[in-house]
């Protein structure tokens, strides 16, 4: 999709976890089109959301996901 559509069809739509979640997994598959959206461009609410119990929150995103939709630095295999 174009960067154009997915805005229009992004500010359409009035689910907060849907938006959150797009962007979790448009940052996550590193789509071309991601760098031209901007997630502060878009309501995404305040507070938590839930996507799944048991999950961990997302960092940026503020949104409950499997642990493996959360990135987590690894520490360099030469570190202490």
């Amino acid at each position: 999709m174009r960067p154009r559509q997915l805005t229009a069809l992004l500010q359409s739509c009035r689910k907060i976890k849907l938006r959150r979640l797009f962007f979790v997994f448009a940052d996550r598959h590193k789509h071309a089109w991601r760098e031209r959206l901007n997630p502060d461009d878009f309501s995404l609410g305040t507070g938590d959301r839930a996507l799944i119990t048991g999950g961990k929150i997302h960092p940026r995103y503020r949104i409950v996901v499997p642990p493996e939709f959360v990135d987590i630095p690894t520490a360099d295999a030469d570190g202490p």
